[in-house]
């Protein structure tokens, strides 16, 4: 930030980005992962929640509880189309786009999902990919919520938003290689 408390165009273009030694870290589990009817009723008895994924997303919505913010690129295991009409009940609260090449979780994701938490939440459509914007959520969601997000194969894994989870998504981030994205 500028010393008027703007935004540089440095900060803007700051990505992190997830070098090779640390994916199995990122792949590893850190709640529980659902699939079938039993996905659908814990979505359904979540309380104040995020989704990042177009099918979870679109899995919340169809069983009548819709998340705080749900992040999606458009597709399911970066290629399958999805009708984005199934997103029209989170858009009509607030839609937002932020571009997020993949294997990296720009500042301008993190920032996007920060300012729709405060302001009421929404659809954040991602031109590109959406999957580290779950470590956006965690770092940002109020501590007691839910942050539920895809497992290609496997289901839905919900992880608890608290200070641990918080703490780990920190460590993470450290962990990852900082790029200046090239300006548009």
């Amino acid at each position: 930030m500028t010393a008027d408390g703007t935004h540089s165009a440095s900060s803007e273009r700051r990505a992190w980005v997830v070098p090779p030694a640390l994916r199995p870290t990122l792949q590893a589990r850190y709640g529980p992962v659902f699939s079938g009817p039993a996905a659908e009723n814990r979505l359904r008895m979540l309380r104040v929640f995020a989704t990042c994924g177009d099918r979870v997303t679109t899995d919340a919505i169809r069983v009548g509880n819709l998340p705080l913010i749900g992040i999606v690129d458009g597709k399911t295991q970066r290629k399958e189309p999805v009708d984005r009409s199934a997103f029209a009940p989170l858009a009509a609260r607030h839609h937002r786009h932020v571009r997020n090449p993949a294997g990296m979780l720009t500042y301008a994701l993190r920032r996007a999902v920060r300012e729709m938490v405060a302001g009421g939440g929404g659809l954040l459509d991602v031109d590109g990919e959406e999957d580290l914007a779950s470590l956006a959520l965690v770092e940002s969601m109020p501590l007691g919520s839910t942050v539920a997000y895809g497992v290609p194969g496997e289901g839905v894994m919900l992880v608890t938003v608290d200070e641990p989870a918080k703490e780990h998504v920190r460590g993470l981030l450290a962990l990852m290689e900082r790029r200046d994205l090239p300006a548009k």
